[in-house]
């Protein structure tokens, strides 16, 4: 049962016709549990209460699957204005997005032209910038986007996904380049061909990931809610006597705001991936797709 509604829940996640009739009606049914609104005052309004919490922010401008060029410039302009808006505002927050939001389906010179005007003013505000993995398709031209800039850029990091048989490889090459990334297990459908189809196989490949990079001069962002890899990572940071600035846990904004509370009081550098805008039905339904109690939550706030 649960893997049929991952399945569903992924399937929606890529119809066009349900992504238009979200944004006509906006952030209902549950969703603004997981988005912080559509527009940036609000995001960065989650920002300042995150923050006053001792819980740093990695904000995301929604937006997936660009195939129209002014569309695609257009997202990279409103990623610049959310650097201007953090850079105001004085957060802890860096930028997190996709490279199919700035064009990376047109064509890979657009993205990367994109992308360097977006470094080049994360750099003049001393901010970082995260590139979020998309499907497998993508992966291959997003790690070599990705290397290029971080050939020219410090504060770039990429995410590489536990679920992946060719992630642990990918791992030990951007850690020989000192390279930072974000550590997931990957929330898009893949077949068996590409992807790990049991969970024990996904977990496992996740703490090898961990076991090699964390040591690196790079920055290692653990990103999971799940409290065993947790806790490993935890035993692993005080075993390797690994310093602050090496690592931090990172979660998703309205998941488990418990155990980012608790790892914040305890001392660790805890960052909250909070998306906003209203291009958020896709992200919103791998939301559902990866925990059955978020679709019970969902339900429960239509009902009542």
């Amino acid at each position: 049962m649960e893997e049929a509604l991952r399945s569903f829940f992924l399937q929606l996640a890529q119809n066009k016709a349900m992504n238009s009739w979200a944004k006509r009606y906006g952030l209902r049914f549950g969703a603004n549990r997981f988005v912080a609104g559509e527009t940036i005052e609000a995001a960065i309004e989650t920002v300042r209460q995150l923050n006053r919490s001792g819980i740093a922010v990695t904000l995301d401008h929604l937006g997936e699957f660009v195939a129209d060029e002014s569309e695609a410039r257009a997202s990279a302009d409103y990623c610049v204005k959310t650097l201007d808006a953090i850079h105001a505002a004085g957060a802890d927050s860096s930028l997190s997005l996709k490279l199919t939001q700035i064009g990376l389906d047109i064509s890979k010179d657009l993205c990367l032209e994109n992308m360097r005007m977006i470094l080049n003013r994360a750099s003049s505000h001393d901010l970082w910038v995260n590139i979020d993995m998309e499907d497998f398709a993508r992966c291959q031209v997003t790690l070599d986007i990705f290397r290029e800039l971080a050939a020219s850029y410090e504060k770039v990091q990429t995410v590489i996904q536990s679920y992946l048989y060719r992630s642990l490889a990918d791992v030990e090459a951007l850690t020989e380049m000192g390279a930072s990334i974000r550590l997931v297990k990957g929330a898009y459908k893949e077949p068996e061909s590409v992807a790990y189809p049991d969970k024990k196989d996904v977990d496992a490949s996740y703490l090898k990931m961990l076991d090699v990079h964390l040591p690196s001069s790079g920055l290692t962002s653990i990103a999971t809610h799940d409290e065993n890899i947790i806790n490993y990572a935890k035993r692993a940071i005080a075993e390797k006597n690994i310093g602050k600035h090496q690592y931090e846990f990172q979660m998703l904004y309205g998941i488990r705001t418990d155990l980012q509370q608790s790892l914040a009081k305890e001392g660790y550098s805890v960052r909250i991936y909070v998306p906003y805008g209203d291009d958020w039905y896709g992200y919103f339904m791998r939301r559902l797709a990866e925990r059955p109690a978020n679709v019970q939550f969902v339900l429960k706030g239509v009902l009542h």
